[in-house]
């Protein structure tokens, strides 16, 4: 099979597991008494698309899923603030993926929760038009370094345990 075809395949997969992971979350009431405190389980599909398949492929997989997610769960509102928070983890991600070895993703992943996290606030503060919004940002600094790690430890687990089964791939 050419290499375009089977990548191809592994976004369209990889894709349609992180649809199902934001779906999921999404039908699962709230952790928290903090409104948009979440695990973030689609962004495992993420980072693990950046590590194993590319940039490119990784940006197709956040892009279609928070595309596809929205529609899926009826939440127009949210494609806003999660395409500003993905969109600026993603750059994250790939601007320092040469300083992140697969054993080090975990960490990577809690700095781009972080990140994603200003995102969706600066799309709130745009969208409302005030910047008292910003008192919530130390609440979701927290919860999404904790969050963001524990999706990163994930995608670690995985990517490990592949690269033991296929040690030439990386």
């Amino acid at each position: 099979m050419k290499k375009n075809t089977k990548n191809l395949i592994l976004v369209a997969l990889i894709t349609s597991l992180a649809l199902v992971a934001f779906v999921i979350e999404a039908s699962i009431p709230p952790l928290t008494p903090i409104y948009g405190i979440k695990l973030g389980i689609a962004n495992v599909f993420t980072l693990f698309a950046l590590y194993y398949l590319g940039k490119k492929e990784a940006a197709a997989v956040t892009v279609l899923r928070i595309i596809l997610g929205s529609i899926f769960a009826g939440q127009a509102v949210s494609f806003i603030y999660s395409m500003c928070g993905g969109i600026l983890s993603l750059l994250l991600m790939i601007l320092l993926k040469k300083y992140f070895t697969v054993n080090k993703l975990w960490a990577l992943s809690g700095l781009c929760a972080v990140v994603h996290n200003f995102g969706q606030i600066m799309a709130a503060v745009f969208m409302t038009g005030t910047i008292q919004v910003m008192v919530y940002f130390p609440i979701l600094v927290i919860s999404g370094i904790i969050a963001g790690v524990f999706t990163g430890l994930c995608a670690q687990f995985a990517l490990m345990h592949l690269k033991k089964q296929n040690n030439n791939h990386f």
